[in-house]
């Protein structure tokens, strides 16, 4: 355990990692707002953070995890209004649809997955200590707002001086507020809106401001100090500045140990955004490729570096992936324990106990396969198969995943365009054809199916095996 090393953003420096409470993890992530389907951004997020936990457990800790849901703010309400439904009844489906889609990438469920609606009482506690400690005013337009220059450690998470930050910029001009860098707390009522997001409070009726919410859910389910804070990188400023504003702000001490943030994800090369027309959901990228295969995608870059989606990339990590399993399917794992002290299982703990290096953990499952294929040891393939299991890959049946099989509810087979059914009609035709020496039609055969995305590969025994490319 005390091996462990991650890369703290408050720090800007890898630091051994010390929990709290030895043996104890407490981690909390900023998850999605429920306003629409999850895309990839938020795909990196929920893998990223779910191999974190996983490492963490198998390494020996006693893990906390905590996801939170946004199920209130303006996008929500706008789009519940466009959509002529209530806020509950929006919510309530796109976090289904959340699930299906962290399910079937593999995502472990966190330990707690708090909403935000459900936590307003902890939050208007917060913005009561807030306000006696001289950092929270209600504004003229009702709003109450923090008051970011009264707060001395403003900007030490994202490097930002309060000199730097021009009103227009990052912050909303308000005129309500004192200062243009002043952030709200709670949202005064407008008429239009609907009831259910008006709450009574002293302040008046009204509704949290985003960065409350995490404060409160977070203090709440990991006490006021804990051990490690993630999210993706557009967080980092303002949001998780400002949560450390709130929380420091009411508390007096430390709110986080270590803040970890993943990178960015980039399409083609550009950032992805609606406006390129280069966003893309969860569920259309299943569409086309095996949910593990994004899965592998996605951990096979350092999860602090920027990830570039591109088809050619996900066809490499399918590859990839069909030779580890390959090596699993001609070697059968044996049915012993793990051995932690074999060479790859050492090399491994040293790379991910390097921030969580999995690009260096899944060069090391290579060269295991690597070693199955040249050994055929079921030792190894027993090793090859449990190393992988821990970052979440190669538990399925070989011949599940070469013959493109669904995962997940949104994996959808035989995208190629060829059944099983069909596929082996045809691979008893091209037999057929070899037996009457017309190898023509047979060498037709195997053509007609390596365009449709099917590879057959005639083994000695005389049996033709086929997968999905």
């Amino acid at each position: 355990m005390s091996n462990l090393k991650i890369y703290n953003t408050l720090a800007r420096a890898k630091q051994p990692f010390s929990p709290i409470v030895p043996g104890k993890v407490r981690m909390y992530v900023c998850g999605m707002t429920v306003y629409d389907y999850c895309h990839l951004g938020h795909a990196r997020v929920m893998v990223v953070f779910d191999m974190v936990q996983r490492w963490l457990r198998h390494t020996g800790f006693d893990v906390t995890y905590v996801r939170n849901i946004t199920d209130i703010d303006d996008k929500i309400i706008r789009r519940a209004v466009e959509n002529g439904e209530t806020i509950s009844q929006l919510t309530t489906r796109f976090i289904a649809a959340m699930d299906q889609d962290a399910k079937a990438l593999g995502v472990q469920k966190p330990d707690h997955e708090p909403r935000a609606t459900e936590y307003v009482p902890q939050m208007l506690s917060l913005i009561g200590k807030l306000e006696s400690n001289g950092l929270a005013y209600k504004a003229t337009d009702g709003d109450v707002n923090y008051s970011v220059r009264d707060f001395p450690g403003y900007g030490k998470l994202s490097g930002k001086s309060l000199d730097d930050l021009r009103a227009g910029e990052r912050v909303e001009v308000n005129t309500g507020k004192r200062d243009p860098l002043d952030f709200v707390l709670w949202k005064a009522s407008k008429e239009s809106e609907p009831a259910e997001v008006k709450w009574a409070s002293p302040w008046g009726s009204g509704r949290p401001g985003w960065h409350i919410e995490c404060s409160a859910m977070a203090e709440h389910l990991m006490g006021e100090q804990f051990d490690i804070h993630g999210g993706g990188q557009d967080l980092q400023f303002p949001h998780h500045e400002n949560e450390i504003a709130q929380s420091e702000g009411a508390s007096g001490h430390q709110f986080v140990n270590y803040w970890m943030h993943n990178g960015f994800i980039r399409v083609d090369n550009e950032k992805m955004s609606k406006s390129l027309g280069n966003f893309f959901t969860i569920r259309e990228v299943l569409k086309k490729y095996d949910a593990e295969v994004v899965r592998f995608f996605i951990l096979r870059a350092h999860y602090r570096s920027q990830l570039n989606y591109a088809d050619s990339n996900l066809d490499d990590a399918k590859n990839a992936l069909t030779r580890l399993y390959t090596a699993l399917k001609e070697v059968p794992p044996d049915d012993a324990l793990f051995d932690a002290n074999e060479a790859h299982a050492v090399q491994t703990v040293e790379a991910m106990n390097d921030d969580f290096n999995t690009p260096a953990a899944i060069a090391i499952l290579f060269d295991l396969a690597n070693e199955v294929n040249k050994t055929k040891s079921a030792t190894l393939a027993r090793q090859l198969k449990a190393l992988g299991a821990n970052l979440g890959f190669l538990g399925r049946e070989p011949d599940d995943f070469l013959k493109g099989r669904a995962t997940g509810e949104y994996a959808v087979e035989g995208a190629v365009g060829l059944s099983e059914e069909s596929i082996q009609l045809k691979i008893e035709a091209r037999l057929a054809a070899k037996k009457a020496k017309d190898f023509s039609a047979a060498d037709g055969i195997r053509a007609e199916l390596l365009a449709a995305g099917v590879l057959l590969e005639d083994k000695p025994s005389g049996l033709t095996e086929w997968r999905r490319t």
